[in-house]
């Protein structure tokens, strides 16, 4: 601790030997205020180092070595370029990131569909249709993007949020409009589908989950240890779950609008939007024709939210697509054959990319590899050892045949001498 003394005026030479060192112990100081805000810090809340906040360390540094006359010309050029670097230095989670992969972060799986997420799922889709490469990551539902929402994609060191701004921003870049063919009219009777389902039509599903946690747990059959990624036990977790996901899921639909409606009423809103976009549909295969857009990107990620509920669970909207609306549920199973060959894989091992081809193969071939080296040593250790054998039993007869020899010629030598 500094006592009065230390804190006296020093002498100009002590001074000027000091003043360079202010501003080292200043970044230290940040830095490590950083690193506990990020210890401390939520992903939701957590934010970039933006170029103000290193316009201001470098500001610093600078003004430390302007103190005493020791910056040179040159280090005064190399501030600009340090700065701009350090400004345009990409912050995402996934560093090792390859080139035009997107990188979806997302809910984890479930038994009966991909994500309880509608736009989890619509983004996932919308990626197999564009036929863009892509990846899930794994991170237990620990991450959020900045705007504090899931999902949210990376693509070469760029973060990118929003579904509705995700699809936007790859289909520009990579040029894969899956609305190309369509007609303004059609463009606009599009958007207004979309703002109803998103806006309206989600939100009756979601006031349903809040009003009912515990059976939207036993109709999407979730397991939450797997999906949260914790040890603790499954009861506990789900009694916490009803708690926090019910409360505030009800907050959220009050806030909306949607929630100050009695059941029955919001049960009836979501009829009629079923029936609307049946209507739509009527007996073409997807929306605009022969070939899904946008907009079926979205009618499926909600519609499998409904028709994937589990039997044992009753839902009046599942019931009344059933048996109002069958052509919505051929939609349905037409997006998933078209997009989703691999969902028995995705809901029995709950693998996140199932898509993506498994190292396995390679490895068993190395392994027979392997063995059959093996085998080969083997088998020649093996001729050697009876190589070795045989050489030794064939010196062990020789050794026998001489003493036999010597026996012989020594009694023919005896027969000689008595008949002499």
């Amino acid at each position: 601790m500094a006592t009065e003394v230390d804190n006296k005026p020093l002498t100009a030479a002590t001074e000027e030997e000091k003043k360079p060192e202010q501003p080292v112990a200043a970044e230290k100081k940040e830095d490590s205020s950083a690193a506990a805000a990020a210890v401390t810090a939520t992903e939701g809340d957590k934010k970039p180092a933006t170029g103000e906040g290193a316009g201001e360390n470098h500001a610093a540094a600078d003004t430390g070595a302007g103190g005493d006359g020791a910056a040179t010309s040159a280090e005064q050029a190399a501030a600009p370029a340090a700065k701009k670097e350090k400004e345009v230095k990409p912050l995402v989670h996934k560093a090792n990131f390859e080139k035009d992969v997107v990188y979806l972060y997302q809910f984890t799986r479930t038994p009966l569909l991909p994500s309880m997420s509608p736009y989890c799922l619509k983004v996932e889709t919308w990626l197999r249709l564009a036929g863009l490469k892509y990846e899930n990551v794994d991170h237990k539902l620990k991450l959020r993007s900045k705007k504090g929402q899931l999902p949210f994609v990376e693509v070469n060191g760029e973060e990118i949020a929003d579904s509705a701004i995700i699809i936007k921003e790859l289909a520009q870049r990579y040029e894969k409009d899956l609305d190309a063919a369509l007609t303004q009219e059609q463009r606009n009777i599009a958007h207004a589908m979309i703002s109803m389902l998103e806006n309206h039509l989600i939100w009756v599903l979601l006031f349903w989950r809040s009003k009912n946690p515990d059976q939207m747990i036993k109709g999407y059959k979730v397991n939450l240890q797997h999906a949260l990624g914790s040890r603790l036990p499954n009861a506990v977790l789900n009694f916490l779950f009803k708690f926090q996901f019910g409360r505030k899921g009800a907050k959220k639909v009050k806030a909306q609008g949607l929630g100050v409606h009695k059941p029955e009423e919001i049960e009836e809103f979501g009829k009629q939007d079923l029936k609307v976009l049946s209507e739509l549909l009527a007996d073409k295969p997807f929306f605009f024709g022969d070939e899904p857009t946008t907009l079926d990107c979205v009618a499926f990620s909600v519609l499998a939210q409904v028709h994937y509920i589990s039997d044992e669970v009753k839902y009046a909207l599942k019931e009344f697509m059933q048996e109002n609306c069958p052509n919505l549920v051929g939609h349905v199973s037409r997006i998933k054959e078209r997009c989703f060959a691999d969902w028995d894989d995705i809901c029995t091992k709950l693998d996140l990319n199932a898509h993506l081809p498994k190292p396995e193969p390679e490895t068993k071939e190395n392994k027979e590899g392997a063995d059959s080296e093996k085998t080969a040593e083997q088998d020649k250790n093996e001729s050697e050892k009876e190589l070795e054998k045989d050489n030794s039993n064939e010196k062990t007869e020789k050794k026998e045949e001489k003493p036999e020899k010597a026996a012989v010629e020594e009694n023919k030598e005896k027969e000689e001498a008595a008949a002499k």
